[in-house]
């Protein structure tokens, strides 16, 4: 894994734990977003730790052009901010960072952040990520939609319905309750999703929801 901060004690620490940890790999260190691009493209990490306040090119930026350049299958991404609601991890998630987690956070959080965000499993609960998506949402002034946005011209009915109760921060679980139907068929539903809007992660599609109008803040279930 690749882990990128501009602050060296901060990075030294974080390099510290996972190189302490069994079956974790730490392939390079990056000082600042430019330097972070180079390195993945070169060591093509699983994870990359993403710091997102850095002087130059900060952490949405890296994010953007990392994914952009990236092999299949493209790293899984892993912001790491001071306040969990931070404008720029509304950002960083709608560039694609599948989840975030708090510098303060102690080393056994870290390790289970990042060996989640490895395995592909949701980093954080779905609530978490509707907490911060609506927080900008009201600040960008999204308005209720009468119709399918245009943009969600392509989804079917049930693919909206199952997006909309992703954005509310419902689990799989709990839409497949709400819908009489099995998990399997709510993730059969969101990847179809997610590849007819091109989305690479839960994050993404819930953020979609939000900036079309199709969930607006505060509506109820």
């Amino acid at each position: 894994m690749l882990v990128v901060d501009d602050q060296f004690l901060i990075r030294a620490g974080l390099v510290g734990v996972l190189r302490a940890a069994p079956g974790i790999e730490v392939v390079g260190e990056a000082g600042d977003g430019t330097e972070a691009v180079e390195l993945a493209a070169a060591t093509r990490p699983d994870v990359i730790l993403m710091d997102i306040r850095m002087p130059g090119m900060n952490g949405i930026t890296a994010t953007e052009r990392i994914l952009a350049d990236a092999a299949e299958p493209p790293p899984r991404i892993l912001v790491l901010t001071t306040f969990d609601l931070d404008e720029y991890v509304y950002g960083a998630l709608r560039a694609g960072a599948a989840g975030f987690l708090l510098k303060d956070s102690g080393p056994e959080r870290l390790l289970a952040a990042v060996a989640a965000v490895g395995s592909g499993d949701a980093l954080f609960a779905p609530s978490v990520t509707r907490r911060l998506v609506e927080a900008f949402a009201v600040r960008s002034g999204a308005v209720p939609a009468e119709e399918p946005p245009p943009d969600l011209a392509a989804l079917t009915g049930r693919e909206l319905e199952v997006l909309k109760l992703i954005a509310r921060g419902l689990s799989n679980a709990e839409i497949a309750d709400r819908l009489y139907i099995s998990e399997a068929t709510v993730k059969t539903h969101l990847n179809r999703t997610m590849n007819k809007l091109d989305l690479d992660t839960r994050a993404q599609a819930v953020v979609i929801a939000y900036e079309t109008g199709l969930v607006t803040p505060g509506a109820g279930l």
